[in-house]
């Protein structure tokens, strides 16, 4: 007993501890402290939606917001749900894991791959596991099969563009806040559009969000590792 708790401290001090602390060095202390609300909100939230729970604001938003509707406002959420789409998403990243590779070689390539797909295996299970229905509160425009929590399209695009952003940051560093920007609009605008579509609840797609966030935060983190053991500069303006 004694020899196996030996065995057992010496593993820690020699691998995991010093791995721990270069991830919360890389991710930061703030970063950390969101991901931990996050996981927070989402443990309850969660226990409501497996219990069953209707959440009364849930439906007041959604009848809200559907209030402003009108034949533009159509079109440019269409517009916008469409770019969090399967068939949107699923050749963009395969087109992503061939310029990283062919650029940053394998290894980024491969972590954007696991980001991306990641994301896509986390909706669907969360979504059979929780099998909350879709809302039904008026005629919609669009069909969604699926079930309803947490929204894959919330989640989706924060893996995608949300790690996108972040790799196009660190190749031009002088347009972060423009980059991060841009990103931040269109991440908001797909989340957006399944509420104002009515094919989700605003609890969903928060809940999309909030996965999707810790998600790519542990991409994130698993990109600077891989850098700094590979001792290419995150900020590097050459292949």
């Amino acid at each position: 007993m004694q020899e196996t708790l030996k065995n057992l401290a010496r593993l820690w001090m020699h691998e995991v501890n010093p791995r721990l602390m270069s991830f919360v060095t890389t991710a930061g202390v703030i970063w950390l402290g969101v991901c931990l609300l996050l996981l927070f909100g989402l443990a309850n939230l969660a226990e409501e939606v497996l219990e069953q729970e209707v959440f009364a604001f849930d439906e007041t938003i959604l009848l809200w917001i559907n209030n402003f509707a009108n034949p533009v406002m159509n079109q440019v959420m269409l517009t916008m749900t469409r770019l969090g789409d399967p068939d949107i998403v699923v050749p963009l990243t395969c087109i992503g894991v061939v310029w990283l590779w062919w650029r940053w070689r394998w290894r980024i390539a491969a972590i954007f791959a696991i980001n991306c797909i990641g994301g896509a295996v986390l909706s669907t299970g969360f979504k059979l596991i929780f099998g909350k229905e879709r809302p039904a509160l008026w005629s919609q425009l669009i069909t969604e099969n699926s079930y309803s929590f947490p929204s894959g399209h919330a989640l989706g695009s924060m893996v995608l563009y949300g790690f996108s952003a972040y790799l196009l940051v660190q190749r031009f560093q002088s347009h972060k806040w423009l980059i991060y920007g841009i990103a931040t609009l269109l991440i908001g605008s797909i989340g957006l559009s399944r509420i104002y579509l009515g094919v989700h609840w605003p609890t969903d797609v928060v809940a999309g969000y909030s996965i999707g966030f810790l998600w790519l935060s542990l991409c994130i983190g698993l990109f600077q590792l891989a850098t700094k053991r590979s001792g290419r500069p995150t900020n590097s303006s050459s292949g």
